[in-house]
């Protein structure tokens, strides 16, 4: 593996031990794990939006938008990674999910969430998972009621597109694990990307939806990213991940549900639980809070 660093051949082989430790006990059946199920092409399908003053491809702006101004008066254009993916569907979105995941580059603050997560994991996976700390990514404890804290920030990549950083953090009785995502949507073309961990080793398609108010996230294609290169994941090497976030107004929390699956080792990794949310001022947004440099160049189709 010429060219790598050491700790991107470390967490190339880990990502591959997900499936060679499962190879020997199962019997896999070759599914399509890139995306490219009907649910995933329908999701993908989505009409372009343009409203007077927004000029992104694929921009689907409300005035009633909880930030910013009306994009159609002449005002601040809304903002919000998701919002752009979901189109016409963001307006299906509970209010505070909604308000929640439309954070964008200009709004000076960062939302702070606080709760605790039940969490799970496989065995077959676990070499990978110690390894995929290193990069703040996934990791192998498992535990109930661990408390959990998640804050996210919006802002712009190098090349101007508009960016989300997801830091959640988990304490195992004194032991911090960390699982860093920047979710970057890419205008020219209607995708949403998520890099996951520091420096953003492992990319993701993503694709939303909503259900009965709730945003629903799967992914769909992935790629290792080294040495400025898209490696494609191939189908059996890749792994299922779902997201579910909803808001409960009689308990005026937030529940969230999240699945990592793979055909080989099974299950890897899952967390469920509840957090309410506040805002922390944030005018500028420092490199501690851009896990992912760049990138020069987004996934190609």
């Amino acid at each position: 593996m010429t060219g790598y660093t050491e700790n991107e051949r470390v967490l190339t082989v880990a990502w591959c031990l997900l499936v060679v430790s499962a190879a020997c006990t199962a019997n896999v059946a070759t599914t399509d794990r890139n995306g490219d199920s009907a649910r995933h092409r329908s999701a993908r399908t989505h009409d372009t939006k343009r409203l007077s003053g927004c000029h992104q491809p694929f921009c689907a702006v409300r005035c009633q938008f909880t930030h910013g101004h009306c994009a159609g008066d002449g005002g601040d254009r809304v903002t919000g990674v998701y919002e752009y993916a979901l189109g016409d569907a963001a307006d299906d979105l509970h209010p505070k999910v909604r308000d929640r995941y439309a954070l964008g580059p200009d709004d000076g603050y960062a939302t702070v969430g606080t709760g605790r997560m039940d969490i799970t994991r496989g065995t077959l996976a676990v070499p990978a998972l110690y390894a995929m700390t290193t990069r703040d990514m996934l990791f192998p404890e498992s535990g109930e009621d661990v408390p959990l804290t998640v804050t996210t920030v919006g802002f712009r990549d190098d090349a101007g597109r508009e960016a989300l950083t997801t830091r959640r953090e988990f304490d195992f009785d004194g032991t911090r694990r960390r699982f860093d995502s920047t979710t970057v949507w890419d205008a020219e073309t209607g995708r949403l990307f998520d890099f996951l961990g520091s420096g953003g080793l492992v990319v993701s398609e993503l694709h939303p939806r909503v259900e009965d108010g709730a945003l629903v996230v799967e992914g769909g294609h992935q790629w290792l990213r080294v040495a400025g290169r898209y490696l494609p994941i191939p189908g059996p090497l890749a792994v299922d991940v779902e997201v579910r976030d909803r808001y409960d107004e009689a308990e005026e929390r937030f529940h969230v549900t999240a699945t990592v699956e793979s055909a080989l080792a099974g299950h890897i990794l899952g967390y469920r639980g509840a957090f309410t949310q506040d805002r922390r001022e944030m005018e500028t947004v420092t490199p501690e809070w851009r896990p992912t440099k760049g990138p020069e160049r987004l996934p190609p189709r």
